[in-house]
């Protein structure tokens, strides 16, 4: 197993139960898929660098996570199809 982290911005318009629901979705889908999730921390809502679809600000998620090469995939393509998710980054940081 190799070793992930995922960062992911969030609709700022989504009240604090959608952002939670999202959150444990995601690990829902690394859990599911043989991963393990190591931590989750959630920044909050903060500026973007730039603005991303008339979008000014949005609800940062970092997700430190342990998996097989074929689930970042899967997880991109969930990312993907998630109305609430801006932007996403999946990366390993031990292949440097």
């Amino acid at each position: 197993m190799r070793a992930y982290e995922t960062i992911f911005i969030l609709h700022p318009s989504l009240d604090e139960e959608a952002v939670k629901a999202n959150v444990e979705k995601f690990k829902g889908v690394i859990e599911n898929n043989g991963g393990e999730v190591e931590s989750v921390d959630v920044w909050g809502r903060r500026k973007l660098a730039y603005e991303i679809a008339k979008v000014n600000e949005g609800v940062y998620t970092l997700i430190n996570f342990k998996a097989d090469a074929e689930l970042p995939k899967e997880l991109d393509r969930v990312f993907r199809i998630t109305d609430g998710v801006i932007r996403h980054i999946i990366i390993n940081p031990e292949s440097k």
